[in-house]
Order: structure tokens, then C-alpha cells, then sequence
């Protein structure tokens, strides 16, 4: 096996765009799913955003995983093949996803099949990201959490923080960014 599948770690994102008003049986689905998934090798982390009511019938589900290879083995199980085949009937489109070694999906457009730019740009565009969130970030959230009354929780500041950090960097920033900066990504 290559390193850039064995120790990278990898992440899948995978949408779901739900037929109206099956959202209740979708959610059962994904009670069932979902241990299975965490009890696979290799599994790291698992994310959902639900979709907004009345304006989106679509899920979106981030897994990690700590290899490229386990993920893939999780993606092509016959146990996932299975949970798919039972989820169709209630999906408006196929079980769309994309799959990226490290924090690749940031650079790769959705349904791109352009090559993802070398580490060291990479790197950069993130660090040149996170850095101004990083300074910006405490100067909101601290005011908030004084009038809360909790700003002197160290650990809850920089919980609070890091969640909107990166909230903004995966939702907000990089897909704004890398559109800005593709010309020099991608060269």
C-alpha cells in the first residue's frame, strides 16, 4: 500500500437530497447507520448537517476515517451496500459523495476532476485562512461569553472559538477562497 492511502487519514462527504416529507423515516435510517459506521476500523469522526426546514431536503454527512484504505473499506461494505439499497426509496437523487486523503475536500470544487494542488500551496491558503479567524474569532466570542457569564472558562472560550473557526473555514472561507485564488492553486 501507498502512504497517500495508509496514513494520511481520509474523509467522506456524502449528500442525500431527500422526496419531500420522508425526513422522519431518513432520520431512523441514519440511527441505524451510524453505529455501524463508528465501529468500522479506522473510524474518526462523524458529522451531520441537517437540511433547513422548508428550505432544503438535503443531508449532508462528513465521516473520517484514519486511513484512506479504511474508508474505502466502510464505502464498499456489503453492510453499507446493504443500508443503501433499504435508504433508496427515500432519496430524490442517487447516494452522491466525494472521497479526499487529508484536508483535500477544501481545495477540490464538488464533482471537480481536477487535480488537487501540491501540500505546500495548501498549506499556505489555510494558514493565510485561519490566521486572521484566529485573531478575529476571541475579540467576538469573548464579549459574549463575559455577558453570558462564563468568559473566564478557558477551555470553554477556546472550545467555542475552534467550533466557529472551523464552522466558518469548512462552510464560509475555503469554498469562497479557493474560488478566488484558483488560477494559483491549480498552476
Amino acid at each position: 500500500m501507498n502512504d497517500e492511502k495508509t496514513g494520511e487519514g481520509a474523509t467522506v462527504v456524502i449528500t442525500h437530497r431527500l422526496r419531500e416529507g420522508r425526513q422522519e423515516e431518513y432520520e431512523r435510517w441514519l440511527e441505524e447507520i451510524s453505529p455501524l459506521s463508528k465501529a468500522s476500523p479506522g473510524h474518526l469522526d462523524w458529522h451531520i448537517v441537517r437540511p433547513i426546514p422548508g428550505l432544503s431536503e438535503t443531508y449532508t454527512i462528513v465521516i473520517r476515517f484514519d486511513t484512506e484504505t479504511h474508508l474505502r473499506e466502510w464505502m464498499e461494505s456489503s453492510t453499507r451496500a446493504r443500508l443503501i439499497e433499504k435508504v433508496r426509496p427515500l432519496l430524490a437523487t442517487d447516494d452522491d459523495f466525494f472521497i479526499s486523503s487529508g484536508l483535500d475536500f477544501w481545495f477540490t470544487p464538488a464533482g471537480a476532476k481536477v487535480k488537487v494542488p501540491v501540500r505546500w500551496k495548501q498549506c499556505l491558503l489555510t494558514w493565510s485562512a485561519i490566521y486572521p479567524l484566529a485573531l478575529g474569532m476571541p475579540l467576538v466570542v469573548t464579549p459574549i461569553l463575559q455577558y453570558l457569564g462564563v468568559a473566564d472558562n478557558h477551555l470553554l472560550a477556546t472550545l467555542a472559538v475552534t467550533g466557529i473557526v472551523v464552522f466558518l473555514m469548512v462552510y464560509v472561507v475555503m469554498p469562497r477562497y479557493t474560488r478566488l485564488v484558483q488560477r494559483w492553486l491549480f498552476r
